[in-house]
């Protein structure tokens, strides 16, 4: 078993396929191919579910995953004792729905900058279950995503809730309905929606707010941040998550306000978690970047009120509510 090894099966596990991680490791991908299919045969085992659309990690990769992880941290950290300067860096990837880009993403990734200098970091936009299978298959690091009061995660992830929000509606300050204090259901189905596409938590939410009976015109996008773009274009109004808009240069600019929606349903909340694939030790880069994610979290829940509630980990299962600071 050699280093190369492990670094190849790593490479096409986060890249999720032979080509990309061929070109990522630079080598010819029938070396790479060859070098993985040695290391299964030396264990017995095989690493990668070879598929027409990319190669992915297969079960029995999975259980060892975070040996052979554990493995490769060890020899960096021996490399970088001996004071080499070739030390492999991977990127730190993370899949998000493209939510609290601007209040949590952004100030967290900056504030990671500020503290260990350089290093690469990928945002993937995916939707949430495309991010919980990535997790679970080693190719993401972190995620993001939203949920609803019921909505569960897989016993595999961990989940840490950051903020807690109502879904507003999101619209051009120059629009007719920011004349108002707050819209109602019938305000809103009588104007053009940008919508989430199916998959997005804020798909079902609209469903459910307008129940099934859509405005006449709609456009249908991925994440928020596409989506108010298209409402700053002026192509209608869109329901977000309020932690998704707060923030925003456009909304700082004046061109995006954002008013509350008087529904029938009550005060739905929406809650934004962090995840991460439930494994014994956590790499130093993903426990920076949680911990300066919470950071921006409380520093967002403080600037809405003068006690806010702490991040309280959930682990899986049914999101709960967030417990008030001690």
């Amino acid at each position: 078993m050699r280093i190369e090894q492990l670094e190849y099966l790593a490479a096409v596990t986060e890249h999720g396929s032979l080509r990309r991680a061929s070109e990522a490791m630079h080598i010819s991908q029938p070396a790479l191919s060859e070098a993985v299919t040695k290391l299964e045969k030396e264990l017995g085992a095989t690493l990668l579910d070879r598929r027409r659309t990319g190669s992915r990690i297969s079960r029995q990769g999975l259980d060892l995953l975070q040996n052979m992880t554990d493995v490769l941290e060890a020899v960096d950290r021996l490399r970088q004792a001996a004071g080499q300067q070739s030390v492999r860096r991977r990127d730190l990837r993370i899949g998000t729905v493209n939510t609290a880009s601007s209040t949590l993403l952004a100030p967290a990734l900056k504030d990671m900058r500020a503290e260990h200098g350089a290093g690469g970091v990928e945002v993937v936009n995916a939707r949430q279950v495309d991010i919980q299978q990535g997790l679970t298959e080693g190719s993401l690091d972190l995620g993001l995503v939203n949920v609803l009061p019921g909505d569960e995660i897989p016993t595999t992830i961990v989940a840490d809730k950051l903020i807690e929000g109502t879904p507003v509606a999101c619209m051009r300050a120059d629009h007719r309905l920011a004349a108002q204090a707050h819209v109602s259901v019938d305000d809103l189905r009588k104007e053009p929606h940008v919508l989430m596409r199916p998959g997005f938590v804020m798909h079902r939410y609209a469903h459910r707010l307008f129940a099934g009976a859509l405005p006449e015109t709609t456009y249908a996008t991925d994440g928020a941040e596409m989506g108010k773009s298209m409402v700053a274009a002026g192509l209608g109004i869109s329901i977000l998550p309020d932690f998704s808009i707060t923030g925003d240069p456009l909304v700082r600019a004046g061109v995006l306000t954002t008013r509350p929606i008087l529904a029938g349903d009550g005060a739905t909340t929406v809650t934004l978690l962090m995840l991460r694939r439930r494994a014994e030790r956590v790499p130093e880069p993903v426990r920076d970047l949680q911990t300066a994610l919470v950071r921006q979290a409380r520093s967002y829940l403080a600037s809405l009120e003068p006690d806010p509630s702490v991040v309280t980990p959930i682990s899986a299962g049914r999101t709960g509510r967030t417990r008030s600071a001690q």
